[in-house]
């Protein structure tokens, strides 16, 4: 059993980087990133997430539920790969810019109506 300290080596906030890490946040693994032999120089656990976003982008909680590591950890170590460039992180879309319930319902009773 490894403490949470160590695996980020004792850091308690993600590094530089502007970008929260909400619980709702997406994140995705970039293609564009750093090759294989770059993230062979990865932790256990930074490759553990990496692998997690590989078969479906995810949220901060749900990687953190899937890993079984505290959230705390898991938003340390997103900013890792992020910095590194492995990872995008999306915001969810608001709700001010979802559609609005009643063209949802229109669109529905338009499908029904085939």
């Amino acid at each position: 059993m490894v403490r949470p300290y160590a695996m980020t080596g004792g850091r308690t906030r993600p590094g530089p980087s502007n970008v929260r890490f909400d619980l709702i946040a997406l994140v995705v693994v970039d293609t564009d990133g750093p090759g294989p032999e770059a993230e062979s120089l990865l932790g256990p656990e930074h490759r553990v997430l990496l692998t997690l976003c590989r078969c479906e982008t995810q949220s901060v909680a749900e990687l953190a539920a899937d890993a079984d590591l505290p959230v705390g950890v898991v938003r340390v170590l997103l900013g890792d790969l992020l910095e590194a460039g492995f990872v995008k992180v999306r915001r969810p879309v608001p709700p001010a810019q979802l559609p609005d319930e009643r063209i949802l319902r229109e669109v529905i009773e338009g499908l029904r109506a085939l």
